[in-house]
């Protein structure tokens, strides 16, 4: 009973992660974050793979799911330390698109409430975009919060993953083990309940003769 409340709730995390994670691949996107967009990805090959363990009975796939759900905390504690500029970390660096482009998070020009001030060319200026934003006010809150917000909750679903897969984990080694203490997985017993048939089939023969 505890293992299946174990594994039912381990996928009900594993679910939500896995539209926590779409959502922020999303947002993702829009904003051009590479280096999330990359992580993000692997995370959610991650837990789709830890799900497969959970619903199959595969504990190694859990495991797997156990290690990444450490390296996905600091992940995000990274992001929290980017976007507070701790550490000697800049929000305003480009260091989440690998320096190929200067967007920054989607949020910071649509955040709630956030009303961008627009300038127009200039003429003669050739330019791929017909405008360019130069303010960004009103927001009820600033783009970095929204960001760490998402990083937290993706820190607290992730340890509650973490723990519940090594509930389920040990659970499921555990009876493992007790089934072949009962002999489920050893092919001995058979072999000798075959060995003493054929002995006893042989013996009214050597009797006989």
């Amino acid at each position: 009973m505890g293992c299946c409340s174990g594994r039912c709730t381990l996928i009900f995390i594993c679910t939500l992660q896995l539209v926590l994670a779409l959502e922020r691949q999303v947002f993702d996107f829009l904003g051009y974050q590479w280096a999330p967009i990359l992580a993000n990805f692997f995370h959610i090959i991650i837990v789709i793979l830890g799900l497969f363990g959970t619903i199959q009975y595969r504990p190694r796939y859990i495991v797997v799911y156990t290690v990444w759900a450490a390296l996905w905390v600091a992940w995000n504690v990274f992001i929290i330390c980017f976007y507070l500029d701790v550490g000697g970390l800049s929000k305003e660096s480009d260091l989440l698109t690998f320096n190929i482009s200067a967007h920054h998070s989607w949020w910071s020009e649509h955040g709630p409430g956030c009303v961008r001030g627009e300038m127009p060319q200039a003429p003669g200026v050739r330019t791929t975009e017909s405008h360019s934003y130069i303010t960004v006010m009103g927001c009820f809150m600033d783009y970095q919060y929204i960001e760490v917000m998402h990083s937290s909750v993706q820190i607290l679903v992730a340890l509650l993953g973490f723990v519940y897969a090594c509930y389920v984990v040990s659970a499921i080694t555990e009876e493992e083990d007790s089934f072949d203490f009962i002999g489920g997985f050893d092919p001995f017993p058979l072999y000798h309940v075959n060995e003493k048939s054929s002995h006893l089939l042989l013996k009214p023969m050597q009797l006989s003769t």
